[in-house]
Order: C-alpha cells, then sequence, then structure tokens
C-alpha cells in the first residue's frame, strides 16, 4: 500500500475544505481509497507560474491546471492589478484556443477578474494568440490572457499572461505577481461573478484586427499580382480556422 507523505496530506486535506466543491472532495476522497500514487503525483508540487504564465495537466490538484489553480493565479493578478492601477477603471482581454476545457476554463477567469471589480472582454470563440495582443492594445486594457498550452500534448492546458504592450511579462514585474499568488488563500479566490462587467467580443475585433494586419499590412499587393497569388491553407484543427478563411 502506498503511504501518501505528510506534507502532500497537508495540500489534500486543504483541498477537503468546503473551499472546494463536493465533486472535487468526493474525487479526493475516491482518490485517497483507490489511486493514492496518481494523487501524489496531484499534489505533492504547486504547478510553478513562471515569466509568461504557466501550463501543466489539467485534473484536480496543486500540480494541476483546474478551477482552483486558475481561480488563485487571476485572484493574485487582480490584486496587483489594483495595487499597481490604484483609481483606474481596470480591464482586461481573454482568449481562448480549442484545447479540451479551454473555453470553460476561460469564462471561470473572467468570473474571478469581474468578481473582482474588472471590466473583462471575453471573445466569444477560439481566437489565435496574436488577435488578444492586438485586441489588449486595441481596447485599452491593462493585462490580457490567453488559455492555451501551444504544442503540448492534449491532456494539458495553460495560461499566458499579457500585460499593456501587448508583449508577455517580463522581469521584475513577474516576480512581483509570483509573490501575491503566492499568498492568495484559496478560499479568497472570488468566484462569484459579476457578469455587468462581462462583454463578449468577435467580429468588430477580428474586422479591426484584419484591417490593421493584412489590408492596411505588409501584405498588400497589385491587383495583377494577386491575380498570380496561390495560397493552400490548413488551419490543423487551430485557432486560425476563425480568422483566415
Amino acid at each position: 500500500m502506498i503511504h501518501i507523505e505528510k506534507k502532500i496530506l497537508e495540500r489534500v486535506n486543504t483541498w477537503l475544505t468546503p473551499a472546494f466543491d463536493k465533486g472535487t472532495q468526493d474525487f479526493i476522497k475516491d482518490s485517497i481509497a483507490n489511486n493514492p500514487k496518481a494523487l501524489q503525483e496531484s499534489f505533492y508540487k504547486d504547478l510553478e507560474f513562471g515569466t509568461g504564465g504557466m501550463r501543466g495537466i489539467m485534473g484536480i490538484g496543486t500540480n494541476r491546471i483546474n478551477k482552483y489553480t486558475l481561480g488563485k493565479n487571476t485572484q493574485g493578478i487582480s490584486n496587483y492589478m489594483h495595487n499597481v492601477f490604484p483609481n483606474q477603471a481596470l480591464k482586461v482581454a481573454i482568449a481562448f484556443d480549442c484545447r479540451h476545457n479551454s473555453k470553460s476554463l476561460a469564462k471561470i477567469v473572467a468570473d474571478v477578474f469581474s468578481a473582482n471589480g474588472i471590466e473583462v472582454y471575453l471573445f466569444e470563440d477560439l481566437r489565435p494568440t496574436p488577435e488578444l495582443s492586438f485586441a489588449l492594445k486595441h481596447l485599452n486594457c491593462h493585462c490580457g490572457i490567453v488559455l492555451t498550452a501551444s504544442h503540448n500534448p492534449p491532456e494539458y492546458n495553460g495560461y499566458k499572461v499579457y500585460w499593456q504592450d501587448g508583449g508577455q511579462l517580463v522581469p521584475p514585474q513577474d516576480i512581483e505577481i509570483i509573490t501575491l499568488i503566492n499568498a492568495v488563500a484559496y478560499a479568497e479566490i472570488k468566484f462569484d461573478a459579476n457578469e455587468n462587467l462581462i462583454h463578449l467580443i468577435g467580429k468588430a475585433v477580428d474586422d479591426v484586427f484584419i484591417d490593421a494586419s493584412v489590408k492596411n499590412g505588409s501584405f498588400n499587393t497589385t491587383a495583377e499580382a494577386r491575380k498570380k497569388l496561390n495560397v493552400v491553407f490548413t488551419s490543423l484543427h487551430g485557432t486560425s480556422i476563425t480568422t483566415i478563411p
């Protein structure tokens, strides 16, 4: 029989408190009895938040991508935004890709931001990451989030953080945010959305993005040249399927 280490058991017991939903608690109780090895893998450490954000296997536990680990990140970032932009009307943009659970996880992230009084612009469906950077600046947001795990296997998902310049977080800002995230207790996460602060965005931003990057960008050609131009396109089930056609 596999023995669960004391420090891991302490983490597990935290997830058996009322801050966590019944389904999560039931899953953990079942794992303690029937799959302690998997439980140890899920709880032996915290999923690390790095310079660009974090990615990992989806599932229950501190070492997994789930409602609570993403909620903790989002609560920490919300606290940071209130600290560095005092007395400002805060805004974030959120995009997601076609990975499993990306859409539902993006909504959870939007809920937490809105519960912290931050206005949210949430893409209605999957979009390419560059459009998130564009939307962030176009809508004058303070922060942007993309739910994606890039090239990782299908059981993974991730959470990338972008700042006012449209680029990913860089030092020393990332350390300041990580410090606040680590200070957040799970019971402190605000999950109760203020739906009035969540706005779905889509075609209106798409059109401006395409105009800025293609029609008015470096891809202009003469009418004669366009007649000779042939393109083969496949999105490979990716986010560009919403934009390129």
